[in-house]
C-alpha cells in the first residue's frame, strides 16, 4: 500500500513509518520540523529512516516482519498541516490508500501557554486531513488521540465505551474534538475512521519534552528532578513497540459500521457509521516512584528528588482497558515496563555518548 504518515520526524510517527517499510509499504512522510524541541532530534529520525531504506541501517529493526520482497520507498515533504492549498496539492498528487495520522501539537502543559498552537495543528490541521481523505477516497484514516481525553474520569480502567467529555487540559480536548470531527465525516462521507488513545508512550528516539528524557538527562548531569504529585501518580507506560504495533494492526482493520450500535443507548467507540476508538496502553499502571527507582537502576545512579504537588492539567492516575483493540486486531501490547526502561537507557546513552 500507499499510506501517508503525519508527524514521520516525529517519536511515534519514526518508527510507525520504520515498521511500515519492513513490510513492504511505500511510506510519503509529512512533518514541518518545528522547533517545539529539538529540530536536530527529528532530522536524525528521518535520516535513520533513510539509511534504513538504503541498507546503511542494521537487519534488526523490526526483524520479525522482515520478508523476502523488497522494502518500501520512502519519501518526505516538509509542510504544515494548516496549509490548506499545500495539504489539498499533496492529497491530490500522491493517491494515498490509507493515512495514518500522527503529527499534532503534544503537551498537556504547553497547551496552558500557547492554546492557539493546538488550534493550527489538532483542529485545523486534522480537518485538512480529513478533507484529503475525504476528496481522494483514502481506504482508511487511522489518528492519534490521547488518554488526556479521560480528564475527570474516576473510573479506571478507563474504557472507550464510557464517554470521555470532561478533558481537564486543552490539549485533551482538542483531541476529544478530533474523535468527534472524524465521527461527522464518518457519517457523512463514509470515510473509515479510527481513533487512537495512546497511553504515556516512552522508548527510544523518545520526545525530550517527556518524562523519562528530562529525568534521564537530569540525573546523568547531578540535576534533581521535578516530582509531581509527591510522586503517588499512576501512569499506564507503554512502549513505542507496543504503540508501533497498535498503530499498525489497526490501520489493517478497516473500521466498519456497527449493526447492532443502539441510538438509544449509545455506545461511545463505535457507531452506524464506519467510525470507532481503541485505548492502545499497557494495562498495567506504575507509580511514578517506581518508574523513576527504574531508571536509576538502569542508569546506576540516584535521582536527587524536588518533591511537588499534582500540576495544573495532569491527572492522578491512567489505566487502559484494551479488551476492544485485542477484540477486534488480536493485538495486545506486552512489554514490562522494566525491559522498556533499560533499552531507553541503553539508545540515550549511545545516541549522547552519556
Amino acid at each position: 500500500m500507499k499510506i501517508l504518515v503525519t508527524g514521520a520526524a516525529g517519536f511515534i510517527g519514526s518508527h510507525v513509518s520504520l515498521y511500515l517499510l519492513a513490510r513492504g509499504d511505500d511510506v510519503v512522510g509529512l512533518d514541518n520540523l518545528n522547533d517545539y524541541y529539538d529540530p536536530t532530534l527529528k532530522q536524525k529520525r528521518l535520516d535513520r529512516i533513510a539509511a534504513f531504506c538504503d541498507g546503511r541501517l542494521n537487519d534488526d529493526i523490526y526483524p520479525e516482519i522482515r520478508t523476502e520482497k523488497p522494502m518500501g520507498r520512502f519519501t518526505f515533504h516538509k509542510l504544515d498541516l494548516a496549509d490548506r492549498d499545500g495539504m489539498a496539492a499533496l492529497f491530490a498528487e500522491e493517491t494515498f490508500d490509507r493515512v495514518v495520522h500522527l503529527a499534532a501539537q503534544a503537551g498537556v502543559r504547553y497547551s496552558i501557554d500557547d492554546p492557539f498552537a493546538y488550534v493550527d495543528s489538532n483542529i485545523t490541521g486534522f480537518l485538512t486531513v480529513l478533507e484529503g481523505c475525504r476528496h481522494h477516497n483514502v481506504e482508511h484514516l487511522v489518528y492519534a488521540s490521547t488518554s488526556s481525553v479521560y480528564g475527570s474520569n474516576t473510573h479506571i480502567p478507563f474504557t472507550v465505551s464510557e464517554p470521555a467529555d470532561h478533558p481537564v487540559a486543552f490539549y485533551g480536548a482538542t483531541k476529544r474534538a478530533n474523535e468527534l470531527m472524524a465521527h461527522s465525516y464518518s457519517h457523512l462521507f463514509a470515510l473509515p475512521t479510527t481513533g487512537l488513545r495512546f497511553f504515556t508512550v516512552y522508548g527510544p528516539w523518545g520526545r525530550p519534552d517527556m518524562a523519562l528524557f528530562k529525568f534521564t538527562k537530569a540525573i546523568l548531569e547531578d540535576q534533581p528532578i521535578d516530582v509531581f504529585n509527591y510522586g503517588h501518580h499512576k501512569r499506564d507506560f507503554t512502549y513505542i513497540d507496543d504503540i508501533v504495533k497498535g498503530v499498525v494492526a489497526s490501520l489493517d482493520h478497516v473500521a466498519r459500521p456497527d449493526p447492532d450500535w443502539d441510538s438509544d443507548n449509545p455506545a461511545s467507540d463505535r457507531s452506524k457509521a464506519p467510525w470507532r476508538v481503541f485505548n492502545i496502553g499497557n494495562e498495567r499502571p506504575v507509580e511514578l516512584m517506581r518508574y523513576i527507582g527504574l531508571l536509576e537502576e538502569a542508569l546506576g545512579k540516584e535521582a536527587q528528588k524536588n518533591l511537588l504537588p499534582l500540576q495544573p492539567g495532569d491527572v492522578p492516575d491512567t489505566y487502559a482497558d484494551v479488551s476492544s483493540l485485542v477484540a477486534i486486531t488480536g493485538y495486545r501490547p506486552d512489554t514490562p515496563v522494566e525491559e522498556g526502561v533499560k533499552r531507553f537507557v541503553d539508545w540515550y546513552r549511545s545516541y549522547y555518548g552519556a
